[in-house]
């Protein structure tokens, strides 16, 4: 039987209303290409370097890790929200560019809302850290310290805005402290400063500080988690020190842009918590210092809005901007 012209003209309407769910069906087809926007060798470029082979498996493509740093993470998060939506480009979406960014500047090219959840996957948590000659001996020994001397201290961070930043915003409101901020162009240069002595003290994340804390390069006085953590069982909660609500950690959830068919984000979902249960790289991602906690659609997108609540409420209060 022959089809005129005409016929498969007429045709075409019906066929691109079903394309999307034939698409769904046959992801992936090709490599999917996995957006960091942060710099190689960081925190978030090790977890996706470690997942993506696992879930490459799994879904039986190659999972390419596409490093897009710059302006807070901004330049790779616009670059993925202008994406089509068909899959295959993913995003890590941490602290920073899901909840932070749109309190912190006036003006941004993406917005949150241009991404769809697929699950959070694991955290770093955060810690108080000072150079081992500043003379402090104790977080309460520290506490006092400050307080007795407001704006006499000052403190380094990875930068204006980090989850580190605003983690020692948090901590100076709720102990009525004041030290100064000394923001830096990421991690590695806040570190290196802290190892000199150029600073007395800084948040760092574990992955960042574990190596440096285990050489003796720096101390560690307290964790801001809610419960000790693994890899340092001698060092207190802020929480068992008397200061409550300063739970922070640098998370990390995966992200795809919006429109994307949830078929395929129900898939993407299944097989990140299958492949952070794997033994092996379970063991490998904790031994770097992350927690893993991952999760479903659903479950990311009410972390996502209790953080924007609670942290546009602070950055409004303490008057920060990154403009």
């Amino acid at each position: 039987m022959t089809l005129s012209r005409r016929t498969l003209v007429s045709a075409l309407p019906l066929l691109a209303a079903v394309r999307p769910a034939g698409a769904a069906d046959a992801w992936p087809s090709k490599p999917i290409r996995w957006v960091v926007a942060y710099p190689a060798g960081g925190g978030s470029d090790f977890l996706a370097r470690q997942l993506a082979p696992a879930l490459g498996r799994a879904l039986g493509q190659t999972l390419v890790i596409d490093n897009r740093p710059g302006a807070a993470g901004i330049i790779g998060s616009d670059n993925a929200a202008k994406s089509p939506a068909d899959g295959y480009t993913l995003l890590t979406g941490d602290n920073g560019v899901m909840v932070f960014n749109s309190a912190l500047y006036k003006k941004l090219p993406y917005a949150p809302s241009d991404f769809a959840p697929v699950g959070l996957m694991a955290r770093f948590p955060l810690l108080l850290v000072v150079n081992p000659h500043a003379g402090f001996s104790s977080a309460r020994q520290w506490l006092e310290a400050v307080k007795a001397k407001p704006g006499f201290y000052s403190y380094a961070s990875p930068g204006i805005g980090s989850p580190h930043h605003l983690a020692m915003e948090l901590l100076k409101e709720r102990t009525g402290s004041f030290i100064v901020h000394v923001p830096y162009r990421g991690t590695a240069f806040s570190t290196q400063d802290l190892i000199a002595g150029m600073l007395p003290m800084g948040i760092l994340d574990t992955a960042a500080g574990l190596p440096h804390l285990r050489a003796g390069k720096l101390k560690a006085l307290a964790v801001l988690s809610s419960r000790r953590i693994a890899a340092l069982p001698d060092v207190p909660t802020f929480e068992e020190l008397g200061i409550k609500g300063v739970e922070v950690t640098a998370w990390q959830g995966l992200f795809v842009p919006r429109g994307t068919p949830e078929p395929i984000i129900t898939r993407l979902s299944g097989e990140v918590r299958k492949a952070l249960a794997q033994p092996e790289l379970k063991a490998r991602l904790e031994d770097f210092g992350l927690e893993l906690v991952p999760g479903d659609p659903a479950g990311l997108a009410r972390f996502v809005a209790q953080e924007t609540q609670a942290w546009h409420a602070l950055i409004k209060t303490r008057g920060i901007s990154a403009d």
